[in-house]
């Protein structure tokens, strides 16, 4: 990663989601309504926001730096540029390339026949390789985002309809990707052949809409109508909706950490409510790794509905321990260093009244380098808990991601380099636990993890990756990074 942690007062040591997408076709309101829509997906980017509408033969894009309500705000002049009654727009976390407006989607280009933007959630993992033959024939590159890899191959497609362009381009390409894409005449949503990514149909006012999410859709009272399912590309037009499968079908392997963090609470995802598949978590994970306790604490907000799944089960009382500011900002005064816990402290503060004498079962959706995990458990301690239980409400994150979540290096995963006892000393607890691989899968109403044929991507658990890593296979080659081009 660049200066994010500076910049954004993000610490390092959590995982994020590199973008939400949106897309809305034939609404007299659409630039408004994918503001709406954006704000509802601001968890899964926070550093960037584009929109891109047509208005009158004309694409109109607005691409900045910051938040969506700091960008397209009622006090903000840049919303009334969004004219037209189509439109896309995308959030945006970056890793690699850096916060340069460069990079902001969605990315616009003229090609021939007519213009198209494509605002992308994911990652190509033959991206590198893709970039590297596109320069040697002489393509100019304008950004570091993988996204425009995709617009370069639909441009350089002998196929003449836009979709049938694309899907050309989208044939070349490896990784986990949800895209929408936009026309003079058409909205365009893509899944990845397995579907790693999450894209969702909904309608409002006859008006058809693509999202992340589908608590994007509740924001603007629209209907869910149906998850857009892996490998289909939905086309829509003023005649309607039609779909294709044009690519190879493949095993389902949905990103499981959308259950666990990533997504929304209220979304619904694949045919589960994240709530309540968060509480089933919370409940395994109390079937299995039980504490003599006084009380569940959950480390606020993503521990939340584990924690209630946890105290649900097995009947301890559950309790807000530690409290979490909601106000803090994308850039912060930093003290002296003298002010322990400082960019812990700034976020969550503990309850001591709660805390005070018990010994608390204390539930975190994930462990990454563990240096947050350490610091609250002092944190907690220092409330006057006299026994700490650390209980994680997801398997050992182990290995990194490379289709479209920003994971550290496998080197800095805690995880990767100690057992769980050593865990358990690093981070101060009195024990440690994770749910297991087949407990997250029971809690997802499966009956276990096949190893053979796994229902999701749980590639950050297991290391077993179900697309190519051509990227990441040259780069260890070459002794480079895993992969250079930035993720979408």
């Amino acid at each position: 990663m660049t200066g994010l942690t500076a910049d954004f007062g993000f610490d390092g040591d959590t995982l994020h989601e590199e973008c939400g997408v949106f897309g809305i076709f034939g609404h007299p309101d659409a630039g408004a309504l994918t503001v709406l829509g954006l704000h509802a997906l601001q968890h899964r980017g926070q550093e960037a926001a584009g929109i891109v509408t047509f208005d009158k033969g004309q694409f109109i894009a607005e691409r900045h730096p910051g938040l969506v309500g700091d960008i397209f705000g009622k006090n903000s002049k840049i919303a009334e540029n969004l004219k037209g009654s189509f439109a896309i727009g995308h959030n945006r976390y970056s890793t690699a390339g850096g916060s340069a407006v460069r990079n902001i989607q969605p990315l616009f280009a003229d090609l021939t026949g007519g213009g198209i933007a494509i605002a992308h959630n994911g990652n190509l993992t033959n991206a590198r390789a893709l970039r590297a033959r596109l320069v040697q024939d002489g393509a100019i590159f304008q950004s570091t985002s993988d996204t425009e890899v995709i617009i370069h191959l639909t441009a350089r497609s002998t196929f003449t309809p836009v979709v049938d362009r694309l899907v050309d381009a989208l044939k070349q390409v490896e990784g986990a990707y949800s895209l929408v894409a936009l026309t003079s005449k058409k909205l365009i949503g893509v899944r990845d052949p397995w579907g790693v990514r999450p894209l969702v149909l909904g309608m409002l006012e006859g008006a058809p809409i693509l999202a992340s999410e589908s608590c994007a859709l509740d924001i603007i009272g629209a209907e869910f109508v149906r998850d857009v399912r892996p490998g289909e590309v939905v086309v829509i037009t003023k005649d309607g909706i039609e779909s294709y499968f044009p690519f190879q079908q493949q095993p389902k392997r949905f990103c499981v950490f959308e259950y666990i963090y990533f997504a929304r609470p209220d979304s619904m995802v694949e045919g589960r409510n994240v709530y309540e598949s968060r509480k089933r978590i919370g409940e395994q994970l109390s079937r299995e790794a039980p504490a003599k306790a006084d009380l569940v604490i959950p480390v606020p907000d993503s521990g939340v509905p584990a924690a209630l799944g946890y105290s649900s089960a097995s009947g301890l009382p559950f309790e807000f321990g530690i409290i979490r500011n909601h106000y803090v900002g994308r850039t912060f005064i930093e003290p002296s260093d003298g002010i322990r816990h400082f960019s812990v402290r700034r976020k969550h503060n503990p309850n001591r009244a709660m805390l005070n004498g018990k010994r608390v079962v204390l539930i975190d959706d994930s462990i990454v380098r563990g240096t947050t995990s350490k610091k609250i458990v002092q944190m907690v301690r220092d409330a006057g808990a006299t026994e700490v239980h650390f209980r994680v409400a997801s398997p050992p994150t182990k290995h990194s991601c490379f289709y479209g979540v920003d994971t550290p290096n496998e080197h800095d995963l805690l995880a990767h380099e100690m057992n769980i006892e050593e865990m358990c000393r690093f981070i101060g607890a009195d024990s440690l636990a994770f749910v297991s691989m087949d407990g997250l899968y029971r809690a997802m109403g499966e009956a276990g993890r096949d190893p053979s044929a796994p229902r999701f991507c749980d590639a950050c658990f297991s290391g077993d990756y179900p697309i190519s890593l051509t990227d990441a296979s040259e780069g260890a080659k070459d002794g480079q990074l895993s992969f250079l081009a930035e993720v979408a």
